[in-house]
């Protein structure tokens, strides 16, 4: 069966911060300071206001994605913890209230990280492709979290910042998607489940194998799709920060100019959803044409990858 997505839909607080406001209130030397923002790229991140709600930009997020229809199952992926009250059934029974899906069913991804949200649409893909599925069935995917809870948390020591955001994407049949499903890859590296809490030599040796685990489930991923690196027209990257994507490019052979980081000094990193704001930003502008093959990617501590491969399709 072929699998499509719907448009993106992307939502963000009102507030933006300076990252480096967020570095000083966290403690952080001037060095990583200036590393951060001057080689970096990071500029500023998206920050609730006072008076506003996360459970707010999830759900308006998730509206926007529905577009007035239904989804028999949501899935919300998260890297952050959620309080211990909403853990409970109140807060995905209040979401489906809110979103009108009261009898749909509800699960949180989580316990990977950042890569929980691209993991959510790979389980929205199986969902699909069950025994006995309906053609008709749709799958809402909700990713994203609340950073500013606290500023220890939103700063990941030498490697980026994160700030507030929700998206959400419909997946489902190929019928009047806009983009087609054509491949995808997970993998982990156990040697860092430490997260953290790593010593600086397991730090150390993270930085410097990162970005060859990422070309290598990128691989795995074209490879699914029946397709080469050099096939690829855009990759929508996680936005950690320029000098990762720098290093990518050099062992991918991807040219830099390929990989879409518009939005790193507007928004940061986003946690799980970063692809998905790739996404919704170069079809927004006009980057996206019909026929474009992108890689989707996720990096989450612990350390986990998930990549996935979509075609553009017309309007």
């Amino acid at each position: 069966m072929s699998v499509g997505l719907s448009r993106v839909a992307v939502r963000l607080p009102s507030w933006v911060e300076p990252v480096d406001d967020i570095m000083v209130r966290a403690g952080r030397p001037v060095t990583e300071r200036k590393m951060f923002t001057k080689v970096y790229g990071l500029r500023d991140i998206p920050s609730l206001a006072p008076d506003q709600s996360y459970e707010d930009v999830l759900v308006e997020a998730g509206r926007a994605a529905l577009a007035g229809g239904t989804a028999d199952l949501v899935l919300y992926g998260h890297t952050m913890l959620m309080a211990e009250t909403d853990l409970c059934a109140e807060f995905p029974d209040r979401l489906r209230a809110r979103l009108g899906l009261s009898d749909a069913r509800f699960y949180g991804l989580s316990h990977i990280n950042c890569a929980s949200v691209l993991r959510g649409v790979e389980y929205a893909r199986m969902y699909l492709a069950r025994p006995g599925a309906s053609g008709s069935e749709r799958v809402l995917v909700l990713g994203g979290d609340q950073g500013s809870v606290g500023d220890d948390a939103r700063v990941i020591a030498g490697t980026t910042v994160s700030g507030d955001c929700a998206a959400g994407v419909i997946v489902h049949s190929g019928q009047s998607a806009r983009y087609r499903y054509l491949g995808g890859a997970g993998g982990r590296d156990a040697r860092f489940h430490r997260n953290i809490r790593m010593t600086k030599e397991e730090n150390a040796l993270f930085a410097k194998v990162c970005s060859a685990q990422v070309v290598e489930t990128v691989e795995r991923a074209v490879a699914s799709a029946g397709m080469t690196l050099d096939q690829l027209d855009w990759v929508l990257p996680h936005l950690n920060n320029k000098m990762f994507w720098r290093t990518f490019s050099i062992q991918s052979g991807i040219p830099r100019d390929k990989i879409c980081l518009d939005l790193m000094p507007e928004t940061g990193h986003s946690f799980g959803a970063d692809a998905l704001m790739a996404m919704e930003h170069a079809d927004r502008i006009g980057r996206l044409r019909p026929g474009d093959r992108c890689a989707m990617i996720a990096i989450g501590q612990g350390a986990y990858f998930q990549s996935m491969i979509i075609e553009v399709l017309p309007d």
